[in-house]
């Protein structure tokens, strides 16, 4: 069994990270640059930085936020939100990214996951999908422009195809468990695992250390995303990490990370 990965995640507005329930009621949490660099120091896997407002404002990523934060860092980095082009991934990237999110852009146009996986190679383009249930349809579907927008886009469908077309990896959110520290949407993750051959990170939900077990054992998430239980010093990445291999699940070590560069 490959490693698990433990990853923290930036939900950036307007220069400052925020924490909601559901994707609304959002509260300040603090710094990206001091969050960034306490996490790069206690051993945090990677760091998914996302500009949760961009595609609904219909504007590009905040550049000099994911400059100042991809200096402080020495792990690999994610940035999401208003990625709409090729170019967009370029800046991105030679802003200090290792990797590049794509949610409301790749729905509107798939092509540009096919685009970006052979400009910069599958690894670079990960494909984040908002998946909410709908209890009438008895399946998830997509949300986009930070989940405002319903789609009629079957999520086990959009992530069998976003894979087909090159994305590297799957960050899958609940929308139904965000925010909510009850555990992630272990069936969803679970469903998603399954259809692709590449890594979904889970999202969405934690709220204790043994939901990281859950998600990776009965979820088969190959990653875990946290926000709330980490930003407000709930418990460490060192916690849960020591948790986990406690209860027989390889993780990373601290203090081994090194980041391989795109460009």
């Amino acid at each position: 069994m490959l490693a698990k990965r433990i990853i923290p995640c930036l939900d950036v507005k307007d220069g400052r990270v925020v924490k909601g329930i559901q994707f609304e009621q959002l509260k300040d949490a603090g710094d990206p640059v001091e969050l960034a660099k306490m996490y790069d120091r206690h051993g945090a896997d990677e760091l998914v930085f996302l500009d949760i407002s961009a595609s609904k404002e219909g504007r590009e990523t905040m550049i000099d936020v994911v400059r100042s934060v991809a200096s402080q860092l020495a792990i690999p980095f994610t940035v999401g939100g208003g990625i709409r082009t090729l170019e967009d991934m370029k800046r991105i990237l030679r802003s200090g990214a290792d990797k590049v999110s794509l949610n409301t852009a790749a729905v509107l146009n798939p092509e540009l996951i096919q685009k970006g996986a052979a400009y910069f190679g599958n690894q670079c383009i990960v494909v984040a999908i908002d998946a909410k249930w709908d209890e009438e349809k008895g399946t998830w579907f997509v949300h986009t422009h930070g989940g405002n927008v319903r789609t009629e886009l079957d999520v086990l469908t959009w992530a069998k195809r976003a894979v087909s077309l090159g994305a590297g990896e799957i960050l899958l959110t609940s929308m139904d468990t965000d925010g909510g520290k009850k555990g992630y949407d272990v069936a969803l993750t679970r469903v998603v695992s399954e259809v692709v051959h590449v890594p979904v990170i889970a999202s969405g939900g934690a709220g204790s250390i043994e939901d990281f077990y859950t998600v990776f054992t009965e979820g088969k998430a190959d990653a875990a995303l946290a926000a709330s239980i980490f930003h407000y010093r709930e418990t460490s990445i060192e916690a849960v990490k020591t948790f986990l291999v406690g209860k027989g699940v390889p993780v990373r070590e601290l203090g081994i990370h090194r980041r391989e560069r795109a460009l």
